[in-house]
C-alpha cells in the first residue's frame, strides 16, 4: 500500500494559512458601506431652519452595526437670561447620546445629571420618534456644570444627563451627532433626506 508524504514545506504552508484565516477582519458591521454627507446638505438644513423657524432637523440617520448614529443640523436664535429660565427648557434622553460641534456662534450651556421636576416627554413627539428618543423635559438641573461655547468646540453630552441652553448672546449653528446604541430610531437615507428638504414645514419645531 502506498503512502502520501506531507513534506516539511507544504505543512508549513497548510499552517501560515490556517493563521491567516484566524487573523481574518471579523467587524461588527459586515458589508456596510461608508455614509457620505457634503456640506452643501449640512448647509441646506441650517438655511431650511432660518427660513422656518425651526430648530434641530436630523440630516441622516445610519446603520452602524453595533449602533445608529445619527447627523443633525441645529440652528438656535438669541435668547435671553430670562428666556433662558424658563420652566421644562432641560433636556434629558434615556437612550441617545449626543455630540455637539459648534459651527457658528456661542451659547452657554448647563449640564448635569439631577432633574428638577421632570416631566416625561410624550411618546408621540416627533423628536422622541426620529431624533433622539425617550426622555424628559424639566425645570432646571440640581448641582449644574456650566460650559461657554464658542466656534469649533465639542461637547459630549451622555444619554441620561440633562442639558439646559440659558444664554445665547446672538445665535448658535452647530451639527449634532447622535448615538443610539439600541438602535431606537429609524435610518435616514440620501434620498429620504432630499425629500425632506423640499417639505414646506406646517409650524415651527419644538425646541
Amino acid at each position: 500500500m502506498l503512502t502520501k508524504r506531507i513534506t516539511f514545506p507544504v505543512l508549513l504552508g497548510g499552517l501560515a494559512a490556517l493563521a491567516l484565516f484566524a487573523q481574518a477582519p471579523n467587524p461588527t458591521c459586515k458589508n456596510c458601506q461608508a455614509t457620505y454627507i457634503p456640506k452643501s446638505e449640512l448647509d441646506a438644513y441650517t438655511a431650511k431652519e432660518i427660513k422656518y423657524s425651526q430648530v434641530d432637523l436630523q440630516v441622516r440617520d445610519a446603520d452602524i452595526g453595533k449602533a445608529t448614529v445619527g447627523i443633525g443640523m441645529i440652528h438656535r436664535g438669541k435668547l435671553t437670561v430670562e428666556q433662558g429660565k424658563r420652566a421644562g427648557i432641560v433636556a434629558e434622553h434615556e437612550q441617545v447620546s449626543e455630540v455637539y460641534h459648534i459651527i457658528d456662534g456661542e451659547a452657554t450651556l448647563v449640564t448635569g445629571s439631577g432633574l428638577v421636576n421632570p416631566k416625561k416627554r410624550p411618546a408621540t413627539e416627533r423628536t422622541v420618534i426620529y431624533q433622539n428618543g425617550p426622555g424628559y423635559n424639566a425645570d432646571s438641573i440640581t448641582n449644574p456644570e456650566t460650559h461657554h461655547l464658542k466656534t469649533g468646540d465639542i461637547i459630549i453630552i451622555p444619554a441620561g444627563t440633562g442639558h439646559w441652553f440659558t444664554e445665547i448672546p446672538d445665535h448658535i449653528t452647530y451639527m449634532m451627532v447622535r448615538i443610539d446604541p439600541d438602535k431606537i430610531l429609524p435610518t435616514k437615507s440620501k434620498e429620504q433626506s432630499e425629500a425632506d428638504l423640499k417639505t414646506v414645514p406646517d409650524a415651527p419645531d419644538r425646541r
